[in-house]
């Protein structure tokens, strides 16, 4: 069964930053996207950042281009979101999502996701 733990959320000042960690296990997953996603109460859950485990191609959503690294360790079997200038507008919970790389749909829909973290918090203060 394919378990996603996330970690390293906290409570950070804008322009600040943090490292989230995703560790997966269950499967290999060779054959998957990781994605990370966030949601705001009341909001939506959008697609922050993304990568194919195998070959290592990145995507990002365009807000966070430039300022956010998705990354994983083969060896930890771990995705990393590293973000950096946080701002305030980014407080969210943050989740670690995996899906098999034949899946129909866009990297990008939280929908096409088969598989969820439980979160962690983001909190940036002004």
């Amino acid at each position: 069964q394919v378990q996603l733990v996330e970690s390293g959320g906290g409570l950070v000042q804008a322009g600040g930053s943090l490292r989230l960690s995703c560790a997966a296990s269950g499967r290999t997953f060779d054959s998957y996207f990781m994605g990370w996603f966030r949601q705001a109460p009341g909001k939506e859950r959008e697609f922050v950042a993304a990568v194919r485990w195998s070959g290592g191609s990145t995507f990002y959503a365009d807000s966070v281009k430039g300022r956010f690294t998705i990354s994983r360790d083969n060896a930890k079997n771990t995705v990393y979101l590293q973000m950096n200038s946080l701002k305030p507008e980014e407080t969210a919970k943050y989740y670690c999502a995996a899906r098999f790389t034949g899946t129909s749909g866009s990297i990008w829909y939280a929908s096409s996701y088969a598989y969820w973290g439980r979160g962690t918090q983001v909190t940036v203060s002004s």
